[in-house]
């Protein structure tokens, strides 16, 4: 009835009706025309071969040949086969291509209108599927007019054969299997929401295009066919009418004799089988040694259903038995994340059946499943212990079993033990994927939230189910030996209980028809079993002895014996693939959110972390059925979204927060001389990460993800990196390098970066650009000729040298030495300004001129030598005049400033030296310096081009420079003083006059600056540490060659005086000493002794700045006057002028 109503409802879609006829015919006619052509050739063949055909034909082969037994069971097993051929196409193509409808793209970068383009693409897949459901229906209609022609109640209908205690139990299952298909594509269809919004969308879409069909470029005649396969297509496969499209079609056709909803017979038989089907599966739901029972179970859901809608009869019984399962069997997962309620679908499908379950029973269904996930919650650890003990075993058992040496005379009992351990694997990789999927999709499907150890522990179960089928891939070479043989043993047992049931038939001498159909079809099932365990044979087989086991020719235990063997024969002969299947967790992609749990706890034990290879296997499960996703441009969008998605997550999760403690445990134990934290494993705790560099790299998609690999890159990328920034750490990062090493086993590429004496140092241009900072932050170092940095935030204090010095002016060139010394001329203007206001200031020009005139008065009474006291009083004298906050007196800022002048000259210096370094080095590979050939000459001689002409021309240049400016160098210094000397001898800077008479109270002023900073050296604060600081020297030097004061400053005798002074006072103390030596007075002898070191110290200091002094006069030639100069330089000009009048 239903099927008419909607045949009625479709009407309009047969508008091409003549066109199909047209067709029908046509096609007819070919084939009519083919078979002629056939039976033709057949006949020739058949007259060539004559009489010999019998010679060769085999009659043995098949004993049934010319009976309907054989007929009957090969549309049986055809309409099996096709059934699995549908199934297959649905798991592979039909189920992916829905489910993963949508993926790939996230909702925030989905640009309007990718949806309607998304569902575009989608009709043609649509399309395919409404075919093949078409398909499905026509074997569900033949599938049961075959079964209702076979058992027939109709007396005036042909008798095809007698059907009494014969029960084709297996065609039932495959029928149950194809309707579970179609239900299976209902229940993905309805949990759809992302494909359904599509469709709406694509619908309002064609409404646009429908008003203007030319702005969209499509022809308006094709517009209105499209609308009616979209309509078709809604009707049929999106409105969740699938399944039961498929129950309610018309199986009763008007020119058959036979009827099907009125066939008594057949309706016994259609629910004898039902009962028989699930009395077999329920005993086994649930308990360890379920296969495929929940399969079972759904088919025989859906044939209930087929079978009230055909017979409109319900078995109550069974009805609350179907229901009671619920119970036991909460949920089950049809594939990927779809899960099932039985009882909804009972209740859906059967409505007026709803009234025999009572109210309170359909409460405690629902009620049951939440109490299951409340249970499950609580014994999933335990699940995991038990689990984990039960595959262990089994995998060990798995590498003893191979590893025995066999016997010929326990053959057959090896063989068994064999087999009986490759089923427990199958069983235990069952029990897993049941748990696993229920509770997941049952978690999912409530929308109840899941704790982390839940998570945890399924993640570990998911681990244990890829092992078993790891084990199984690892020796799948034995195993594939193995499995023949067991096959073969079975298939002996089998055919033993078969011939002794025939030996039985043939002894029982009255004849029957139906006694000949049982010795045939166990002749069949012989036949099929002499040979490979094919999935047609082990069909004929089950079909052959539904027909040959009715007669009581077995006995019930040989009976159970030979089932038995035969489901043993099943599971041996497909364990590869069912392994394959019961081991596959694609589902995991829609669970992917437990992936970071997952990868959190791997890190927190890091101890077993080896297992992450299960769960990247597990995740590879997801990327066949990705393969069959029609929405996009191609599945390769698909699957680099999942691969991105993946490692960012084992990037953020796992390998970033690897990386990141490593560099932390390698910083913290580099540094703990500093003494950051507490870091006793007794008292914090220690976390062991050497496991995880240990892992084999784990395949995933086209890639390796080799853990130790990526710490390695991330720990050289971030050493080279940061020393790069701060080249001075690269002791420490050598060093967390080598520990890396050690510790880890990690294989550390050197970073090959100069170390602080080898490298660039700070460029000469920078220097130039920021003297002034450079001179107050650096301390220069005459002997050595080097600056040191004054403070640092780091470990380390740069240093700048002549290799520096010389590696810049190698880069930038040698012009940059007279730019340089061209700031450095214009920095000193501006300090030597600030000078001059300090000497004009009248309290300092006042005492200046009071000590002059002091030390003229005095001198003879001093041995012509300046007093220390006068010195003394006029350092602390000055104090009085104020401080800075930083407690700096006038002239503790007027000695920085002499230092800062120092500095630049001591820059100008380096410059100098540097440039000569270089020169030399850029010069070292000509051979003669005194002796250079030109270049360009022997070009022209040899008539060379004119390019190379000013090539050699150019070298000629570049030589001859380099020559002259390592022979000579610019005499930096010469140039300096004779700039300033000028304008500091003028009369109208007479007030620089009295700064010889200042130098005294400096040089007290510096030693002490000089010795408070070198004993902070020793002290944890090392904030303004110093050892050296020769600037103030050089400033000093170079400011009295200025003022031509050398010899007024010799005249004080000063450090003559310092030295006498401070040997008087050590004298004093050791006199001191002596007496006290006999008091015996301690405190008074520590005191002496640390006056005496005391005095040492200082005299020590005034010493070394009076060598510094000394030598940095020598850069002046502080040897002569001005006056000598003078007369020195008219010399020579007088010498030049008269060998160049004595040339002419």
């Amino acid at each position: 009835m239903a099927l008419d109503v909607q045949a009625r409802d479709w009407e309009f879609d047969r508008f091409d009706e003549g066109s199909q006829r047209i067709h029908a015919e046509v096609q007819l006619k070919n084939y009519g025309r083919f078979l002629e052509e056939y039976t033709n050739q057949l006949k020739g063949i058949e007259d060539a071969l004559d009489d010999s055909v019998g010679d060769v034909w085999d009659f043995t082969l098949d004993p049934v040949a010319l009976k309907v037994l054989n007929k009957v069971i090969t549309v049986y097993a055809a309409l099996c086969c096709e059934v699995k051929k549908l199934k297959y196409e649905a798991e592979t193509k039909f189920y992916n291509g829905l489910l993963f409808y949508g993926e790939g793209v996230t909702d925030s970068c989905m640009v309007e209108g990718e949806s309607q383009i998304q569902m575009g693409r989608f009709i043609s897949f649509l399309q395919e599927l409404s075919c093949f459901v078409t398909r499905c229906y026509e074997v569900v209609m033949n599938i049961v007019q075959q079964l209702a022609s076979l058992y027939t109640s109709n007396k005036n209908a042909p008798k095809v054969m007698e059907t009494t205690g014969v029960h084709f139990q297996i065609v039932y299952e495959h029928l149950g299997e194809l309707l579970s298909v179609l239900l299976i594509l209902d229940e993905i269809i309805g949990n759809h929401v992302t494909l359904k919004d599509h469709w709406i969308m694509y619908k309002r879409l064609l409404k646009s295009v429908h008003h203007n069909p030319s702005k969209f470029g499509i022809a308006e005649e094709k517009l209105k066919p499209f609308e009616k396969l979209l309509l078709k297509l809604e009707g049929q496969l999106l409105d969740g009418m699938i399944f039961q499209a498929c129950v309610e079609q018309q199986f009763d056709t008007r020119n058959e004799p036979t009827s099907v909803s009125k066939n008594s017979t057949f309706a016994e038989e259609f629910a004898h089988n039902i009962r028989t089907i699930f009395t077999n599966a329920e005993s086994k739901l649930g308990e360890p040694s379920e296969i495929d029972q929940r399969d079972k179970y759904v088919g025989v859901c859906t044939l209930f259903v087929l079978h009230f809608q055909i017979f409109r009869t319900l078995d109550k019984k069974l009805y609350k038995s179907l229901m009671d399962v619920c119970k036991k069997v909460p949920a089950i997962t049809l594939t990927a994340n779809i899960i099932w309620f039985a009882d909804q679908f009972l209740l859906d499908k059967m409505a007026p059946a709803a009234k025999i379950v009572e109210k309170k029973n359909l409460q405690s269904i629902k009620s049951q499943r939440e109490t299951f996930l409340q249970q499950k919650a609580q014994t999933l650890s335990k699940d995991v212990q038990s689990y984990y003990l039960f595959v262990s075993s089994w995998m060990m058992k798995m590498e003893s079993i191979f590893s025995k040496v066999q016997s010929v005379e326990k053959f057959a009992e090896h063989l068994s033990n064999r087999c009986n351990i490759f089923i427990q694997g199958i069983l235990y990789a069952n029990s897993l994927s049941n748990i696993i999927r229920t509770t997941m999709n049952l978690y999912m499907s409530m929308q109840k939230p899941m704790t982390k150890t839940s998570v945890k522990a399924l993640c570990r179960l998911v681990e244990l189910l890829k092992a078993i089928e790891h084990t199984v891939h690892r020796r799948t070479m034995v195993i594939a030996d193995s499995v023949c043989h067991i096959a073969q043993y079975l298939q002996h047992q089998a055919l033993n209980s078969i011939c002794v049931a025939k030996k039985r038939v043939i002894s029982d001498k009255k004849y029957s028809e139906r006694r000949l159909d049982v010795l045939s079809a166990l002749v069949l099932a012989e036949n099929a079993l002499n040979g490979p365990s094919t999935k047609e044979r082990k069909l004929v087989v089950a079909l052959a002895l539904s027909v040959g086991t009715q007669m009581k020719t077995f006995r019930d235990e040989e009976l159970l014996v030979l089932q038995v063997v035969l489901k043993k024969l099943d599971l041996i002969s497909e364990l590869r693939e069912r392994i394959q299947i019961l081991c596959n967790c694609n589902f995991l992609y829609w669970h992917r959110t437990i992936f970071p749990i997952y990868l959190d706890d791997v890190y927190d034990n890091a101890v077993d972390s080896a297992r992450v290879h299960y769960m990247f296997s597990a995740l590879r499960d997801c990327v066949p059925p990705m393969m069959h996703a029609r929405h996009l441009e191609s599945t390769q969008v698909l699957l680099e979204s999942f691969d991105k998605e993946i490692m960012d997550v084992l990037n953020e999760h796992l390998l970033d927060k690897l990386c990141k403690e490593i560099e932390k445990d390698l910083r913290l134990s580099v540094h703990t001389h500093l003494k950051l934290d507490d870091r006793n494993p007794f008292n914090v705790g220690i976390k062991d990460l050497t496991d995880f560099f240990s892992i084999k790299p784990i395949r995933f998609f086209n890639r390796f993800i080799d853990v130790k690999a990526y710490v390695t890159h991330y720990l050289d990328k971030t050493f080279y990196n940061l020393t790069t920034v701060a080249i001075h750490d690269w002791a420490t990062y050598s060093e967390m390098r080598n520990l890396a090493t050690q510790r880890y086993s990690l294989s550390m590429t050197e970073a090959h970066l100069p170390s602080q004496t080898l490298e660039q140092g700070l460029d000469v241009l920078e220097i130039m650009r920021n003297i002034h900072v450079f001179v107050s932050k650096y301390l220069y170092n005459l002997n050595n000729q080097i600056f040191i940095e004054r403070t640092s935030n780091n470990k380390h204090l740069n240093t700048i040298n002549i290799r520096h010095v010389a590696n810049s002016i190698r880069t930038h060139g040698t012009g940059i030495m007279n730019t340089t010394v061209n700031f450095t001329y214009q920095f000193l203007r501006k300090k030597f300004y600030i000078f001059s206001q300090f000497m004009y200031d009248e309290h300092i020009k006042s005492r200046l001129i009071k000590d002059i005139r002091f030390f003229k008065e005095t001198k003879d009474q001093n041995d012509q030598k300046y007093p220390f006291d006068r010195a003394d009083k006029f350092n602390r004298g000055i104090r009085k005049l104020g401080l800075t906050p930083e407690g700096q007196s006038y002239l503790d800022q007027f000695r920085q400033l002499i230092s800062q002048i120092g500095n630049a000259m001591g820059y100008v210096r380096m410059i100098r030296s540097g440039g000569l370094h270089c020169c030399s080095n850029a010069i070292r590979f000509v051979p003669d310096l005194e002796d250079i050939v030109n270049f360009e000459e022997l070009v022209k001689e040899e008539g060379l081009s004119e390019e190379t002409q000013t090539a050699a021309r150019q070298l000629d240049s570049v030589l001859t420079d380099l020559t002259r400016n390592s022979a000579e160098g610019t005499e930096y210094f010469k140039m300096l003083v004779e700039v300033f000397s000028p304008e500091f001898r003028s009369s109208k800077n007479m007030h620089l006059r009295n700064f010889y008479i200042i130098v005294p109270p400096l040089t007290l002023n510096f030693v002490d600056h000089s010795i408070s900073c070198k004993e902070k050296l020793n002290k944890k604060n090392k904030v303004g540490a110093a050892f050296t600081d020769d600037g103030f020297a050089m400033g000093v030097a170079y400011i009295l060659k200025l003022l031509d004061q050398y010899q007024e400053f010799d005249s004080l005798h000063w450090f003559q005086s310092v030295r006498e002074k401070y040997l008087k006072e050590k004298n004093a103390v050791v006199k001191q000493q002596n007496v006290q030596s006999t008091n015996q007075d301690e405190k008074l002898m520590q005191t002496m002794n640390l006056t005496q070191k005391r005095l040492d110290i200082y005299l020590q200091e005034f010493e070394l700045l009076y060598f510094s002094l000394s030598s940095a006069r020598i850069f002046f030639r502080g040897d002569q006057s001005a006056a000598e100069e003078t007369q020195d330089r008219k010399e020579r000009e007088d010498e030049t002028a008269k060998s160049n009048s004595d040339d002419s």
